[in-house]
């Protein structure tokens, strides 16, 4: 008796399986997660300012600084990177002067890297970071953000490449004029 119950049992539950198979989407294959590129794997800060897509102006001063090399090189740099808005945000005529003047266009530059890779977690704990330029750059957490020189957000941290980090900036810093 008990054998009988089993088989039409059985059968309903195929039944049941099956409709319910027919009637649900089929599922869609579930991406395996993607792991974190290795430091070979990366590109170095100039390929993944490039890739960003939203460096060109600061891609076009380092070539015009003569300093594409330099920030291709080993390192580690830490690149403070104001965005094409940033610095479309400049006083009128500030860019085009700048990248009329070579010397001090590099100075500028230089005065957005740090030397080594320093991540958001190290940064939060300085209040000033010597620039390569020689300037220090005051750093302070204001509500939870850090700013640089009382002006610049940082708006993405730790963008890693494989000779150092970047992080993204809202503006350009200028080094203090003597």
């Amino acid at each position: 008796m008990k054998r009988m119950l089993l088989v039409p049992l059985a059968a309903m539950a195929l039944v049941l399986a099956a409709c319910s198979t027919a009637a649900s989407p089929t599922p869609t294959p579930t991406e395996a997660p993607t792991p974190a590129p290795t430091p070979a794997a990366m590109g170095d800060i100039v390929d993944t300012a490039t890739e960003a897509g939203s460096f060109k102006t600061l891609l076009t001063a380092a070539t015009a600084a003569g300093l594409v090399e330099t920030l291709k090189g080993e390192g580690p740099f830490t690149v403070f990177a104001p965005t094409d808005e940033a610095f479309a945000a400049l006083p009128a005529g500030t860019l085009d002067g700048l990248l009329a003047d070579k010397e001090l266009l590099k100075k500028v530059l230089l005065y957005h890297v740090v030397p080594g890779a320093v991540t958001s977690d190290q940064v939060v704990n300085l209040t000033e970071a010597t620039s390569v330029e020689g300037s220090p750059i005051k750093i302070a957490v204001v509500d939870g953000k850090v700013v640089l020189n009382d002006s610049a957000k940082v708006v993405t941290a730790d963008v890693m490449a494989k000779n150092g980090v970047i992080h993204v900036i809202d503006a350009v810093i200028l080094p203090p004029t003597e």
